[in-house]
């Protein structure tokens, strides 16, 4: 059995509303006198690969439906934040949003196979994977939760980087602390890994690597760059330990009353934005490489099968149900 949980009921719907801001009676395009606006949340800014895969995406829909629908996309948590945004969807007060993968597990928990450790062995299988037909299924089963989810995007690899030398093995983890998110989940992946795993907010993190506290951190070349952590964490290892999901999600109603052509059309292209996004966020990857490594970065490739051994275990202990494990070994037989 899946577990269904309905999001908390926010005043945000009733503040949008009464701003004019959320878009009513949609569905109903033949009483429009223009497009039909697709009101879409957007946690990031313009400059997010998303965000433009998004755009992308709302300009072929326009003219693959002679100017039928388009989105209206709102970035930088204007609509709020993904919570939020995901039930005002939820609601058909807004029909799209970008929303994390952890967000949607509180409707059903084989979502967290997505974001397991070492689940992917490069970009390009998880590319294959989220422009397959293997989450189909998994995507389809929030249905009577007032929202779908029409694909998934990606959010980066987190690679590990640090002082003194790079990592290239376990053993070069050993006695390394190293910065994670506030994740029971990651505290144990850097142990199987190798290394120590301190919880901390980021805006610790360079102080922390400065000062001694902690070794390295982890994360994608995007932050890695925009944050400057070059300076006092110089060497990158391309260790790819998790790689995050983001998911494009549509409110029920919405899609139901769309008839069957604009229907399939819609998915079609929403699917399709998917390949668009891994190459814009490729690029945007490739320029905050260029960017560190100008200011002195160095970036190494890891064989990561010894660490994908070392992490067996802990994906086993993760995988508690049936269909969990059917997805994971789906996922797994697309590797290459």
């Amino acid at each position: 059995m899946h577990t269904m949980n309905a999001l908390p009921k926010l005043s945000l719907i009733g503040t949008l509303v009464a701003a004019g801001l959320l878009l009513t009676g949609c569905g109903e395009e033949s009483k429009a006198a223009g497009p039909v606006i697709l009101k879409t949340a957007f946690n990031q800014s313009e400059h997010n690969p998303q965000f433009k895969a998004l755009e992308d995406f709302s300009q072929k829909l326009e003219a693959a439906t002679g100017g039928k629908y388009k989105l209206e996309i709102h970035p930088n948590e204007l609509l709020g934040d993904q919570r939020a945004a995901l039930e005002l969807v939820q609601s058909g007060a807004i029909q799209l949003a970008v929303v994390a993968n952890p967000l949607v597990e509180n409707f059903n928990k084989n979502f967290s196979v997505l974001a397991m450790p070492y689940i992917y062995d490069n970009p390009e299988h998880q590319r294959k994977v989220f422009t397959g037909d293997t989450l189909d299924a998994l995507f389809a089963s929030t249905k009577g939760n007032g929202f779908e989810v029409l694909t998934a995007y990606t959010a980066g690899a987190r690679s590990m980087y640090v002082k003194g030398a790079p990592i290239k093995t376990p053993d070069d983890m050993k006695g390394k602390k190293i910065r994670v998110m506030q994740s029971d989940t990651m505290v144990k992946m850097l142990g199987c890994m190798g290394g120590t795993g301190v919880p901390m907010g980021q805006g610790e993190v360079y102080s922390a690597i400065q000062q001694g506290v902690l070794d390295g951190a982890e994360n994608n070349e995007i932050t890695y760059a925009d944050l400057k952590q070059f300076e006092v964490a110089p060497h990158f290892s391309y260790t790819r330990h998790v790689m995050v999901a983001d998911l494009l999600v549509a409110n029920e109603s919405f899609l139901e009353k769309m008839d069957a052509a604009d229907q399939a059309t819609f998915r079609k292209l929403a699917k399709e934005s998917t390949a668009i996004e891994f190459d814009l966020f490729s690029q945007a990857l490739e320029a905050a490489k260029q960017t560190a490594t100008r200011q002195g970065a160095t970036f190494t490739d890891v064989d990561i099968a010894p660490f994908q051994q070392r992490c067996k275990p802990l994906q086993e202990t993760l995988l508690t149900t049936p269909e969990q494990k059917d997805i994971f070994n789906k996922i797994r037989a697309l590797a290459s």
